[in-house]
């Protein structure tokens, strides 16, 4: 595995209060993804099942923005990075997947570890200075003001979801199967 991928593999705590048992699930499907998701190269992360267009690299661009949205934009309240501009989601609610066929694997995989890093950092100075009952400071479109909780959960409804599709395309690609990464 590149080592830059890399993700430590730990289960989540047997018994654990709930910030540790939230994060700690949270990082076991970030590590899984990672897994999924590593040691490709551009031909192999543009790669599809038919009928369907995604593909692994869309899969990386598409969490890159998700963790980007749930913490930084969402949480914090900041304008998306350059990475993910708005106008273009605007014009194409699917770009980060489509787009991700223009971008080769060094790019993909920098943007969604350099997303997983800020939204640690997010999250962790936010559980220091509010916890888990925060609200977001952007709220859905209805108005709702949602939990840093709530956020958590949703990203990881949002892993569990995806790494499902990456079991697949990665099988496809080299055989690559199980559900676990090795264990460090």
């Amino acid at each position: 595995m590149t080592t830059w991928l890399t993700q430590p593999f730990t289960e989540p705590p047997f018994v654990g209060d709930e910030h540790s048992s939230i994060l700690g699930s949270l990082e076991r499907l970030r590590a899984t993804f990672a897994w999924k998701c590593a040691d490709l190269n551009d031909e192999e992360l543009r790669r599809r099942l038919s009928p369907s267009t995604m593909t692994l690299g869309g899969l990386l661009k598409h969490m890159a923005y998700v963790e980007e949205f749930h913490f930084s934009y969402r949480l914090l309240g900041r304008d998306f990075s350059p990475s993910f501009p708005q106008k273009t989601f605007e014009d194409d609610p699917d770009w980060e997947w489509t787009s991700a066929n223009d971008e080769g694997a060094e790019t993909l995989y920098s943007l969604w570890i350099d997303s997983v890093s800020s939204s640690r950092e997010i999250v962790n100075h936010a559980l220091e200075n509010g916890g888990l009952d925060q609200l977001v400071v952007r709220p859905w479109r209805d108005g709702t003001r949602i939990s840093l909780r709530r956020s958590l959960f949703d990203l990881i409804e949002e892993y569990a979801r995806h790494i499902g599709h990456a079991d697949l395309l990665r099988e496809s690609i080299d055989g690559r199967v199980g559900e676990d990464p090795p264990r460090n």
